[in-house]
């Protein structure tokens, strides 16, 4: 059995988990007259990242928006929620390419899966040491997958990255600690 797509609803920035509530909530309520009862929404979250930011001299950690403006509806009736988003107050559209629904990537999908889990949706750092002037990812969500990264952001404990929606190509960043190589 195939599982259900994912695809990124464009929403008010700064207004991610609000939005994702009132897919919930409207899609529930829409629920009872759907087809047998059942939800057209599967999941709908605002992916988070963990990175570090230096408070008071300390390393602390800090959760932040993966896709600002963004949330992703686990569904495999996009047509329907389509038709549920309009209803909802607020700005939210599901991504298109023309007339099509644009699904993320089955890389970037299957990316995040790995690294979180229904309920919590929150990718964690990951650990790179400085070899000259060869940066090697030993840990977490970046290990293996380096060809994502466009650009390391060391002060600020951030890799940039590229993830994909159909042929639209959304740039966001993830945690990334740049530490000194081994002695040697």
């Amino acid at each position: 059995m195939k599982k259900p797509d994912w695809y990124v609803i464009q929403v008010e920035t700064g207004r991610e988990r609000v939005a994702c509530e009132t897919i919930l909530r409207t899609c529930e309520h829409m629920r009872t007259s759907s087809r047998e009862g059942e939800s057209t929404l599967r999941e709908c979250f605002a992916p988070r990242y963990v990175t570090q930011v230096k408070l008071r001299g300390e390393f602390v950690d800090e959760e932040r928006l993966l896709l600002p403006g963004y949330v992703i509806a686990v569904t495999e009736r996009p047509w329907e929620l389509a038709h549920i988003l309009r209803a909802a107050p607020g700005f939210m559209r599901i991504l298109t390419m023309g007339k099509t629904f644009a699904p993320l990537s089955d890389d970037d999908r299957s990316w995040i899966e790995r690294w979180t889990r229904e309920g919590d949706r929150t990718i964690p750092m990951s650990i790179a040491y400085k070899i000259g002037d060869t940066v090697v990812v030993t840990e977490g969500p970046l290990k293996g997958n380096e060809g994502m990264i466009t650009r390391i952001r060391r002060r600020k404990s951030l890799a940039e990255l590229e993830i994909h929606a159909g042929q639209l190509t959304i740039h966001t960043t993830v945690g990334l600690a740049v530490l000194p190589g081994p002695a040697g």
